[in-house]
Parts: structure tokens; C-alpha cells; sequence
């Protein structure tokens, strides 16, 4: 108990300081980390592309970005009503945006239906009030399709994985149409390499991955970059 009750003063810290760990981010370790995450190559002008809603987008950025086949995901917001927003404003829940990755990635290497598996195995499809320890609308869970294919295939992916009976009630991400995605302040993007240990005790301080590993295995299986 003491351990855990460490763990959410942590958390807490983590979750309302987020910015102010970014950009102290002062250590050799953190900026040769930056400075990697900084050197992404150019995205192809062929490559296609997904929005996924899952939570803190620390989290839905680094699935992506780890596995093969994807050149870059981007952390962001999308989904409200106020152009341009900044996460201080996002954060208040009243903009109505959701913080979302986009996620470029080339469909010789990736499917669409691959990035579904991943994006599921990932998030609580059933919660409708936040994610993790993050509560509130602006982390919500929802995929915004760019195209009709996109669209037909998270609905059937959707009712498969409702009706495949892991969940003991029903799942409640939606289907959007993809609007305006505005990209996140820089600190905010490749956090889990810019400052890999305060991203690791984000990750591992929510007990997210132990409810993950109940529902489909233990977490090595799921990963396609290890």
C-alpha cells in the first residue's frame, strides 16, 4: 500500500506538471535522447495515414512510433472546437478536443487493420470517462478515419472485438470523421525519448499494463518492436 500510495503522489506530480518536466528535461541522457527524436527522417510523400484517440498521447505516440512499418506518429489534438489550441487549453476539457496521434506509416510494410490491433491492445475500449489515471473528455478514446475503407474497417473491427466477449461490457470508443488535427507544443512530442524515465513512471504508475496483460497476455507478446 505505501508503495502504490508512492507511486500516485508520483503520478500526480507526473500528470500536472507534464510541461514543466518536459522542458527540464536538462540531463546528458535527456538531450542526447531530444536530439535523437529531433533527426526523424522526412515522411515519404506516398505514405499513408491514421488518427487514433487514446488517452495521454505520450502513450498512444510511443505504441506507434515503436513498431515497424510506421515512419512517424505525432502527438496532437483533434476532435473540438477551438482552432489552434494549446494544451493548457485542452487540458481544461472544455475545447473539446481529444488528445490523438496522427500516425504516418507505409501500407506495403503496415496494415490499416494492423494499426486496429495495435491501437485496441493499447487502451480501454469501455471507458468513456478518460484513460489511466488521465480523467475528462479530452482523453477519450476514438479513431478518425480519413476515408471510407478506413471507416468500414474500425467499425468491423470494433463489433468483432465487442463481440468477441474479453470485455464484460460494451465498448464505447467512436468512429469519427477525421477533422483539423493541430500538432502538440515540441515538448510534448517523442516525450518517451526526451525524458524516458519520468515517461516510464507515467507508464508503469498508472497499473495500466497489468489490466492490459489481463485482457490479452503478457505485454512482450503485443509488442511488435521487441
Amino acid at each position: 500500500m505505501r508503495n502504490r500510495l508512492l507511486l500516485a503522489t508520483t503520478l500526480l506530480a507526473l500528470t500536472l506538471g507534464a510541461a514543466g518536466f518536459a522542458v527540464a528535461a536538462t540531463d546528458a541522457g535527456d538531450a542526447e535522447q531530444a536530439d535523437a527524436a529531433q533527426a526523424a527522417e522526412p515522411i515519404p510523400e506516398d505514405a499513408a495515414l491514421a488518427t487514433f484517440a487514446g488517452g495521454c498521447f505520450w502513450c498512444t505516440e510511443a505504441a506507434f512510433e515503436k513498431t515497424e512499418g510506421v515512419y512517424e506518429a505525432i502527438s496532437g489534438f483533434t476532435g473540438g472546437t477551438v482552432e489552434d489550441p494549446t494544451y493548457e487549453q485542452v487540458v481544461t476539457g472544455t475545447t473539446g478536443h481529444a488528445e490523438a496521434a496522427q500516425v504516418w506509416y507505409d501500407p506495403e510494410q503496415i496494415s490499416y487493420d494492423e494499426l486496429l490491433t495495435i491501437y485496441w491492445r493499447t487502451i480501454d475500449p469501455t471507458d468513456a470517462g478518460g484513460q489511466r489515471f488521465d480523467r475528462g473528455t479530452q482523453y477519450r478514446t476514438a479513431i478518425f478515419y480519413h476515408d471510407d475503407e478506413q471507416r468500414e474497417l474500425a467499425e468491423a473491427s470494433r463489433d468483432a472485438l465487442d463481440e468477441s466477449g474479453r470485455f464484460e461490457v460494451p465498448i464505447v470508443t467512436e468512429i469519427l470523421e477525421a477533422g483539423t488535427f493541430y500538432p502538440a507544443e515540441e515538448y510534448h512530442q517523442d516525450f518517451y525519448l526526451k525524458a524516458p524515465e519520468r515517461y516510464e513512471a507515467y507508464v508503469e504508475g498508472s497499473l495500466y499494463d497489468p489490466f492490459l496483460e489481463s485482457i490479452w497476455g503478457p505485454a512482450e507478446e503485443l509488442r511488435s518492436d521487441e
